[in-house]
């Protein structure tokens, strides 16, 4: 899908997306909503191509375009299924056909016990799956997201993003988020708007090695890793451990930024509980920080150009790396799929 936009609030945007989730980022009012409207035909654009088709001119329903704005905005007086079938019924499939596809969705989502609810009696996890069982039902070719877990528990967030990253794949989807996680999870493509425009934009390694803007740098470069959690220790393997700060059991997300990553050359004399002997896998000088990633476990470790040179860290050196366990936040979460990126 090709993209050319140039009314305000956004500026000579023109951007390329392809299957699989590109996450849009950046800080509040960079003009992140306002591009996934344009797309959908709510605001205007000077182009938007998917494949061979034009859809420049077509109004939202004509556009294959499943959209799922913050917190739902699920209709209060329609129950579950009719909520699901509207889509479909909108674009023209029969009623009975409509509901059919509708019941199917609920179905893979697992859901299908709620279809004769009330809406407005649903939790924020279930309103959430039925938002999104409604854009999916249209099948549709583009699937726009615009903060789809932020107003959900960490645990609800975690879950929903394990059973729905098969259906965000295998589409263009786009995902608006403020959510590390979401970027560090999900996304294969990231796009950085600030103020209107395009400020970076590229694979998710790409940016994270070299991040134009602190905002950019928090986002794409927080080092999650999956691991199971008995207590305070977090095994991610069979030989590698993460300690925490706080205790937990069963499958658990690690978190931590790249900032409370300490590097040395010799085995560190500091109380942190977290050190690995590592190997320098890739190096990124962006001016003011230089960017390290490491083996294993596969991180990010910031610091400054000076003390870069003063350890001489260089692709394939060998390397001592400290995290203290009180930086390390913990999500509970289920399972890892067995494709897991």
């Amino acid at each position: 899908m090709k993209v050319r936009i140039d009314h305000a609030p956004l500026h000579e945007i023109d951007l390329a997306f392809s299957t699989g989730v590109t996450t849009v980022v950046g800080p509040n009012g960079a003009g992140k909503t306002s591009l996934l409207h344009a797309i959908a035909g709510l605001s205007p654009a000077q182009s938007v191509r998917v494949g061979t088709n034009d859809w420049s001119h077509l109004p939202p329903e004509q556009r294959s375009v499943g959209l799922v704005p913050q917190e739902g905005a699920l209709f209060p007086h329609l129950d579950v299924l009719h909520n699901v079938a509207f889509g479909p019924q909108a674009r023209g499939v029969r009623r009975r056909a409509a509901l059919t596809v509708a019941a199917q969705w609920l179905d893979q989502l697992g859901i299908n016990h709620l279809a004769k609810r009330d809406v407005t009696t649903l939790s924020g996890g279930e309103s959430q799956r039925v938002a999104m069982a409604r854009a999916l039902a249209i099948e549709p070719a583009v699937l726009l997201l615009d903060e789809p877990f932020s107003a959900l528990d960490v645990g609800v967030a975690e879950g929903l993003r394990l059973e729905l990253e098969p259906h965000f794949n295998d589409r263009i989807t786009i995902m608006v988020t403020h959510d590390a996680i979401d970027v560090a999870t999900l996304a294969s493509n990231v796009v950085v708007l600030e103020e209107g425009r395009v400020a970076q934009v590229g694979h998710l390694h790409e940016v994270a090695a070299a991040p134009r803007t602190a905002h950019v740098a928090r986002l794409t470069g927080a080092n999650v890793l999956r691991g199971t959690a008995h207590g305070h220790v977090i095994n991610l393997d069979a030989t590698t451990k993460v300690h925490a700060g706080s205790s937990s059991n069963g499958p658990v997300l690690a978190t931590f930024a790249p900032t409370a990553v300490t590097l040395a050359t010799a085995p560190p004399l500091s109380s942190a509980r977290n050190v690995w002997h590592t190997r320098v896998t890739q190096v990124v000088s962006t001016g003011e920080i230089t960017r390290v990633h490491l083996a294993s476990p596969p991180i990010w470790a910031d610091l400054t150009p000076a003390a870069a040179t003063e350890l001489n860290i260089t692709v394939g050196a060998h390397i001592y790396a400290a995290v203290k366990a009180t930086e390390v936040s913990v999500t509970e979460t289920k399972p890892a799929p067995a494709s897991n990126r």
